[in-house]
């Protein structure tokens, strides 16, 4: 790390000393322990300039409070047919862990659909998701590894992608947008596998307007990506998707449902949603019933950049399905 990289996060740091007291749980929540590796974050999502990093991470801690994300861990989405109809719906789960011990996230895009709860349901289901992998997944990896571990690897699957994916562009931009803005730098790498035609062509046009930065974390891999994947983690961590050439993305292609990490009946989603049932109860008695009703989170306006990409992906997406009808 340069000495200009350490003066800033020296700034940075004695800015936040002073944050507000109504800010100081929110920052502990996010940090967990590892305030420098959150610094640095912030500051590489702001091109280390000072400023703008500290202007972010105050924002990002207001969004918290207003929000009240630090007790989103206390509100379990039920029935438990809903939340099973969701995860159906919303391809997301953890295979497992690289060789460095860094948590392997998998995600269904391609055959994602998004339509089974409303857009309230599934933005509180993924930011659960983001808290208990950043209050309970990584500090149980720092503990193992003995060492901070505060990222992870993020498996992108583009298996049965479709021009009909253009109806999720409002949703998929919310929660871009809440990850750019309140967990910044938390993927070290995105590896997009299974790739179809039209994610290629709309590669081709959102590339370009992607920060340096962002293009060295993305690597597309051939196929189902299984012999890149090896080299980094075992073959017990490598998602269900990928552990064979044609295997699809998986609600339905894999051994029963324990391997299939998007399904409620893995073992991580399991664990996940029993320990939100739990802490709900530490809240509010074990007599007192659980409420119905999804939280509503605000949605962060996206910058500049994000606008232009979302904006030229529905371009994009527009005019293959134009070149699809001719």
């Amino acid at each position: 790390m340069s000495i200009t990289n350490e003066e800033a996060i020296k700034q940075l740091r004695a800015l936040m000393e002073d944050v507000d007291d109504s800010l100081r749980e929110p920052y502990r929540n996010i940090h967990q322990g590892y305030p420098t590796e959150t610094l640095i974050r912030f500051l590489k999502a702001r091109d280390w300039n000072v400023q703008k990093a500290h202007k972010m991470l105050l924002e990002c801690l207001e969004w918290r409070t207003q929000n009240e994300i630090d007790k989103i861990l206390t509100k379990p989405i039920v029935p438990v047919d809903l939340y099973r109809a969701i995860r159906d719906t919303q391809l997301v789960g953890v295979s497992g862990y690289s060789k460095e011990g860094l948590p392997v996230i998998a995600i269904g895009v391609g055959l994602s659909t998004y339509d089974k709860a409303s857009v309230h349901y599934y933005v509180q289901s993924h930011i659960q998701m983001n808290e208990y992998r950043d209050r309970v997944i990584l500090p149980s990896a720092s503990k193992k590894q003995g060492r901070p571990i505060c990222t992870c690897l993020k498996i992108l699957d583009m298996s049965g992608l479709k021009l009909s994916a253009l109806s999720q562009i409002k949703l998929m931009t919310a929660i871009t947008t809440i990850d750019d803005l309140n967990y910044p730098e938390k993927t070290e790498t995105y590896y997009v596998v299974n790739v179809p035609y039209i994610f290629s062509a709309c590669w081709k046009t959102i590339k370009p307007l992607l920060q340096e930065r962002t293009k060295k974390k993305i690597q597309v891999l051939k196929g189902c990506g299984k012999d890149e994947l090896l080299k980094i983690m075992d073959y017990e961590s490598l998602p269900h998707f990928c552990r064979r050439e044609g295997s699809g993305s998986g609600r339905h292609i894999s051994n029963g449902t324990s391997d299939n990490c998007f399904s409620l009946d893995n073992s991580f989603h399991q664990d996940l949603y029993d320990y939100v049932k739990q802490q709900a109860l530490l809240v509010k008695g074990t007599n007192a019933p659980i409420r119905h009703g999804s939280v509503h989170v605000r949605f962060p306006e996206p910058d500049s950049e994000g606008n232009k990409i979302f904006d030229t992906l529905e371009t994009e997406f527009q005019k293959l399905g134009n070149d699809h009808k001719i």
